[in-house]
């Protein structure tokens, strides 16, 4: 049986270890530095759990002893050091970063990789899914002129002036409205302003905004670099709330005192666990002589598992780490080194026991542009 250590037991920790439990194929131990959140965890799935540091190099190496592989379900900062044991222990590595210096710092140590120890981070919604569909869209192509992802976390029945709940890391968030965003644009990679790129379109009779942010496209500026004249990655909202944060990231200066706004909005914005994620990925190219655009779009929502009510966001990124170790145990990825999403096959990833619950009411939807 496959031996993890799971390091987190926060909202999407707990979702990722009772997947992998109620598999029946896993081995998992759950490590955190909060007991209460042990507690939590052991009161709802059986599961071990064990008091880790994950700052001390010393209690992870001993926590990841014996493990064939290791998630980090906590926060990016964490990663570096998780990864840089890992190496040392022989245990594969996974992770659900949206930050892109962690990411390369990871990449660095998956250089030294024994045979069978891969590193794969960003293996959750965005990045993660949303870049194995656009890479899946890539392929129907003869030449490739546009790749536009969209993904947003939202709360089914919004209220307030945001129209938004948090429904995940409020650190990955921060990070998302705050760092610099990457692009290709007239084949060109480029850095773009968080928070600017606003724009307005409509999904199943609701509309929504989407603008810039960061992490989102993982490595795919470097796998399409001079195969795409234009590639970019926003995050839907509903309309308004985009304006209220420049006040708030920009204008008020928040961005320079992140630890702030992290308290205010833990504090002033409730959790919602009824949300709905929705991609909307756009691929447009020549095919067969022809201008055309495919288009993926799904809506997940929050459902119960169990005696337990899961967000659609726990389900989307448990899914997709859960659906990386899967695939990885039974051979369908790279065997060394450093992984990335788009590595993934859409298919098998899709029909994947885990990965089925990216399934959703979705046409894939094939258009002349030139019409």
């Amino acid at each position: 049986m496959h031996r993890i250590l799971l390091l987190g037991a926060g909202k999407i920790g707990r979702t990722i270890a009772r997947l992998l439990i109620d598999s029946g194929d896993y081995e998992v131990r759950v490590a955190d530095a909060d007991l209460k959140s042990l507690e939590r965890l052991s009161k709802s799935t059986k599961v071990a759990t064990q008091q880790v540091d994950a700052t001390d190099q010393s209690q992870l190496a001993a926590a990841m002893s014996n493990c064939d592989s290791v998630i980090s379900a906590l926060s990016f900062r964490f990663n570096p050091l998780i990864a840089e044991v890992a190496l040392k222990s022989g245990a594969s590595y996974f992770d659900l970063t949206e930050d892109v210096e962690t990411t390369r710092r990871v990449r660095k140590v998956a250089k030294q990789a024994a045979a069978g120890q891969i590193f794969m981070p960003q293996c959750g919604l965005a990045p993660g899914f949303i870049s194995i569909v656009a890479n899946h869209l890539t392929h129907s192509f003869d030449q490739l002129d546009k790749v536009e992802m969209r993904v947003g976390a939202l709360p089914q029945f919004p209220t307030g002036a945001l129209k938004y709940n948090l429904t995940w890391s409020t650190d990955g968030l921060i990070n998302e409205y705050c760092n610099p965003c990457e692009a290709i644009h007239e084949k060109q990679r480029i850095e773009v302003l968080p928070m600017e790129g606003l724009e307005h379109f409509s999904l199943d009779g609701v509309r929504y905004e989407a603008f810039n942010t960061s992490g989102g496209l993982g490595t795919l500026c470097e796998t399409l670099d001079g195969k795409v004249r234009q590639l970019n990655y926003k995050t839907i909202r509903y309309l308004g709330h985009r304006e209220l944060m420049v006040l708030l990231v920009n204008e008020l200066r928040l961005n320079e005192r992140r630890e702030l706004l992290k308290d205010i909005l833990e504090n002033a914005v409730p959790i919602t666990f009824q949300d709905v994620v929705v991609t909307f990925c756009t691929v447009t190219g020549t095919r067969k002589g022809e201008l055309v655009q495919i288009t993926d779009a799904r809506k997940i929502y929050s459902k119960t598992v169990g005696n337990e009510n899961w967000s659609a966001i726990q389900i989307t990124t448990a899914a997709g780490i859960c659906a990386a170790v899967d695939m990885h145990v039974t051979g369908e990825l790279p065997g060394k080194g450093f992984v990335k999403q788009e590595q993934v096959d859409f298919k098998r990833f899709l029909s994947n026991r885990f990965g089925k619950h990216y399934q959703s009411r979705v046409a894939t939807r094939f258009s002349a542009a030139a019409e």
